[in-house]
């Protein structure tokens, strides 16, 4: 009787066991916010992806090296020149013309009753470049 009932209480323990394991419905939930995932989670996406990055963009090489290349005195000569053209297109408001020279161009601007012209010289090469604007009012 003792195997027997050493037998009948395996038997019991074993369908105890089984009556408490039960099973759940397996949900997917998404990580990546491109995905359906949660949106906080992109930040940290994209910083884990710019760690893990190893290759080196050959462009940015090239843009840091050509404004490393400019002296101040280029920067600052390109900034008066560019300042110099924007109050010459300005004083066309006022019924001004004028021309401005440069290194590399020469740019005459002429208004004639409303129909602006825009005429660039490249001293290098001698091209001549005509901008037309009509519709201005005098």
């Amino acid at each position: 009787m003792n195997n027997n009932t050493c037998g009948l209480a395996s038997l019991v323990l074993l369908a105890v066991l089984c009556s408490q394991a039960g099973a759940t419905e397996l949900v997917y939930t998404p990580v990546n916010p491109a995905f359906g995932g949660n949106p906080l989670n992109g930040t940290w996406l994209l910083n884990n992806a710019q760690a893990q990055n190893d290759h080196d963009d050959p462009d940015i090489k090239d843009r840091a090296s050509a404004l490393a290349s400019t002296s101040s005195l280029e920067r600052f000569t390109s900034q008066l020149e560019s300042r110099l053209l924007s109050q010459l297109l300005t004083n066309i408001n006022n019924g001004n013309t004028g021309s401005l020279q440069t290194d590399a161009f020469l740019i005459n601007v002429l208004d004639d009753s409303g129909a602006l012209t825009i005429q660039i010289t490249d001293r290098a090469t001698g091209e001549v470049s005509e901008v037309l604007v009509n519709g201005l009012n005098p």
